[in-house]
């Protein structure tokens, strides 16, 4: 198996390369379309076939020609708002050569969130990482959100590896364990509390300290 992981230092937005090297087939999650000549050198360099490109998330609206240049890459884009187009639903598995990735609904950050997950780790976007998108500082969907995020994440396995679609703080995984024990919105925390929390949250991103 091949593994990378590109982070851009501008956005902190994070996409994740995963290939079977025996058959030759790969899989994107949460690729950027400013990022195509460096993803298609990626995937020419090791002569990957790219199977699917995969969603956690998306911002459309803000990214008019996104969709439009994902497309470029020539695989299937798997999405929460275009599930049904591709006879495709929640806990579907999408193979690429001997390994497949499972499909799970979990929304909240936007209605139609996706999350993925392959062997004993979890590509779950922005819904850890609440207030580091670029491009939406706060949550669409609190309620969904809790019920994703406590129903479906933190109800893995401890060791269950945690891969966010944002680093925060130079992170970009974690654990089951870490986040139901220390996450700042989540951990020892009701429901009211919790959306009562979010409430609060700034419509638009407050620039971090510098010290």
């Amino acid at each position: 198996m091949y593994f990378r992981m590109l982070n851009n230092d501008a956005s902190g937005e994070l996409t994740y390369l995963l290939a079977d090297l025996d058959a030759r087939e790969a899989i994107l999650i949460d690729p950027h379309g400013r990022d195509l000549p460096l993803l298609s050198a990626l995937l020419g360099e090791r002569e990957l076939h790219l199977c699917w490109v995969l969603r956690t998330h998306h911002h459309d609206t803000l990214q008019a020609d996104e969709h439009d240049q994902l497309a470029q890459l020539g695989a299937p884009l798997v999405q929460g708002d275009a599930l049904a187009a591709l006879h495709l639903s929640d806990g579907d598995v999408l193979p690429f050569g001997d390994e497949m990735v499972r499909i799970m609904s979990t929304p909240g950050h936007t209605p139609v969130c996706l999350s993925f997950a392959w062997r004993d780790r979890l590509f779950c976007g922005g819904l850890l990482a609440l207030t580091a998108c670029p491009h939406q500082p706060r949550p669409a969907e609190p309620e969904a959100l809790w019920d994703s995020v406590t129903q479906r994440i933190l109800s893995l396995p401890d060791e269950t590896l945690l891969f966010a679609g944002h680093e925060q703080h130079a992170r970009a995984v974690s654990t089951v364990l870490e986040q139901r024990r220390w996450h700042p919105y989540f951990a020892g925390r009701t429901r009211d509390e919790f959306l009562a929390q979010m409430a609060s949250l700034p419509a638009q991103k407050i620039p971090e300290s510098t010290f």
